[in-house]
């Protein structure tokens, strides 16, 4: 069984790793043989001047350049893969570049998503309030303290925060 790191991973730096070339080799064996096959056919189709000759010549030129279309697109492909592999293995140990503008949230997205919700949180207590403003005392003081700790708990985010700890209790209702 192999890893899917290296063992050594530190004493070579990332950029110095020796790539396998194993497929490649297949490949280009592959290659080779069919350009022997194309050649003798070739060959046989000139000496004896047949049409028969000259069709499988034509046969085995269009299987070479297939095979050699497959070959290239799936080295391509391979490298492309190995290449997207390693950055993604560089990002997630923080050895990798930072991360381009659009690829992820900066601070300041997450911060005001955060304080998006609060003002959700917010509008909806709100709501609560004016449902049972005439009824539900409870209810209703609830509500207030909710928006209470909503808006201190965003004015922290836009502001470093005072030391000073929340008060109110905390309901879950779910």
């Amino acid at each position: 069984m192999q890893s899917l790191g290296h063992q050594n991973a530190s004493s070579q730096p990332s950029g110095a790793q020796a790539p396998r070339r194993g497929g490649i080799k297949v490949g280009a064996l592959g290659l080779s043989v069919l350009v022997l096959a194309f050649l003798v056919a070739v060959i046989f189709a000139a000496n004896q001047n047949a049409v028969i000759g000259w069709i499988v010549a034509i046969v085995s030129f269009g299987w070479l350049v297939f095979a050699f279309f497959v070959f290239t697109t799936v080295r391509t492909a391979g490298r492309k893969a190995q290449e997207r592999f390693e950055r993604a293995a560089e990002q997630l140990t923080g050895r990798g570049p930072s991360v381009a503008g659009g690829e992820a949230r900066s601070v300041d997205e997450v911060r005001d998503l955060k304080l998006d919700h609060s003002f959700k949180i917010i509008q909806v207590q709100e709501r609560v309030i004016r449902e049972n403003l005439g009824g539900d005392r409870e209810m209703v003081d609830r509500a207030l303290e909710t928006i209470q700790i909503t808006a201190a708990n965003a004015r922290d985010m836009l502001r470093p925060d005072d030391g000073t700890p929340l008060t109110g209790t905390v309901i879950d209702e779910g």
